[in-house]
């Protein structure tokens, strides 16, 4: 499994959400692979079909199935009926180990 960790620098979330994939890729100690990638322009967040800071993609695709139109924005997530910046632990853990 490939993940790829997606943010621009003015994003106030991204390094607390960075944190929380650290913390449970370390927990499940699983040899997963991260790459970390800051996206600088508009024209890197079109390559890379960047929907918001922060984003994870795993094995190339987005872990939400999100498909926007790639801009820079923060990225904000539903969990337990709320909306936030930062995907909390639990919420990555289901999404990257309760998959189909």
């Amino acid at each position: 499994m490939k993940i790829e960790f997606f943010y621009f620098e003015d994003c106030p979330s991204y390094k607390k959400a960075l944190k929380n994939l650290k913390e449970v890729l370390v927990e499940k100690n699983g040899g997963k692979e991260l790459e970390i990638i800051r996206i600088n322009s508009p024209e890197e967040a079109k390559k890379y079909n960047f929907q918001g800071s922060p984003s994870i993609n795993i094995d190339g695709k987005d872990w939400e199935e999100k498909n926007d139109i790639p801009r820079m924005q923060c990225r904000l997530y539903k969990i337990d009926g709320k909306l936030s910046g930062v995907p909390s632990k639990e919420f990555i853990r289901e999404k990257l180990f309760r998959r189909p």
